[in-house]
């Protein structure tokens, strides 16, 4: 095995030897090495056409001997993406630690609804705002392994160890009733995590009739954030009351403090219809199995979702650009922790 220095400009060399190969030359000027993945930056000549890069992706994966390489384009450069071989997951508990050194960042995860997302590949927190005019909710999409329900378990976690429950609330629809057992106890609750689809349409009844007294009573505290897994399954064990209720809450509910985190594994134009299409303009979109579910989930057209990594690595949709972001992991254990922490409040 090779130096990482030296196996980065080995690899370097066979990119622009197999571009030259396909007339299409370039020169690697330079690159980034993140926990999940490695970036080549690169310079194509006059006479090389953007989309001959592209369609080659498949080519150079093959000669760097890589499972895909992504070709992206970012902040005006193009760029060759490909998996590190000993990738790493980035631990929540660990990042959390390392934010609180940063008094601004541990200042802005206090206001109600902020999210700790994961880190961009600078290095950079993300953090998202649920109820504000560019994410008034969020949809997370991705297939089996993009690490959909983790990014869900890291948001409910970054907004119980930030924000008192006198701030923020939660409801948790769960229909497997399995991935978010570490939550079941936490005081934020208002009420043990919903598992079937009829008490989940008994619940959204009330958030919407909490929505509409809110409403008439100009208040928005405590904020409240309902977090819907297995969005696809719901709608059709629900039907259409159920599609009804999460349409008046995704139209309504931001003046009333209400945000909505939905989550599916189907992003599919039959499932994400006018429902999520026109009230859910902030998506995180991980990997999913085809360009045409990467244009339905993330609603833009060649966000290369398909070629995500899959464990975490996503793309954070919102005000019409694309963020990249490692989303943060929080193992079972880091749940424990995490409820001990609560419970010492």
């Amino acid at each position: 095995m090779f130096p990482l220095q030296q196996r980065l400009h080995l690899q370097a060399d066979r990119i622009e030897a197999v571009l030259a190969v396909h007339k299409a030359p370039v020169r690697v000027t330079g690159g980034r090495v993140t926990p999940r993945t490695i970036q080549f930056q690169l310079a194509p000549a006059p006479t090389t056409k953007i989309s001959r890069v592209e369609q080659l992706a498949e080519e150079i994966a093959l000669a760097l001997g890589v499972s895909a390489a992504r070709i992206v384009r970012e902040q005006g450069a193009l760029h060759v993406e490909i998996p590190r071989r000993d990738a790493r997951l980035l631990a929540f508990q660990t990042l959390v630690t390392q934010l609180r050194q940063d008094a601004r960042v541990h200042q802005a995860l206090r206001v109600p609804g902020t999210v700790l997302l994961g880190l961009t590949p600078e290095g950079l927190p993300l953090l998202v705002r649920l109820g504000s005019a560019d994410a008034p909710h969020l949809l997370i999409a991705g297939t089996t392994g993009s690490g959909k329900s983790q990014a869900a378990r890291s948001i409910l976690a970054s907004l119980v160890l930030f924000q008192p429950e006198r701030e923020m609330q939660l409801l948790i629809v769960d229909p497997k009733g399995s991935d978010f057992l570490g939550f079941a106890d936490m005081p934020h609750l208002l009420c043990p995590p919903v598992s079937d689809a009829e008490t989940a349409r008994e619940r959204l009844e009330w958030l919407t009739d909490e929505m509409t007294r809110r409403q008439q009573a100009r208040v928005t505290r405590p904020h409240i954030v309902a977090l819907l897994d297995e969005l696809a399954d719901l709608l059709m064990q629900g039907g259409s009351a159920l599609e009804t209720l999460l349409t008046r809450l995704t139209q309504r509910g931001r003046s009333a403090g209400i945000s909505i985190v939905a989550c599916t594994q189907k992003p599919t134009a039959r499932v994400m219809g006018n429902l999520v299409t026109a009230n859910f303009p902030a998506r995180l979109v991980g990997k999913v199995t085809s360009a045409h579910e990467a244009l339905v989930a993330s609603g833009m057209a060649k966000s290369g979702a398909e070629k995500l990594a899959g464990r975490g690595d996503f793309l954070l949709i919102a005000n019409g650009e694309k963020t990249r972001v490692q989303i943060a992991h929080l193992p079972r254990a880091d749940e424990d922790a995490l409820r001990q922490t609560m419970g010492r409040r």
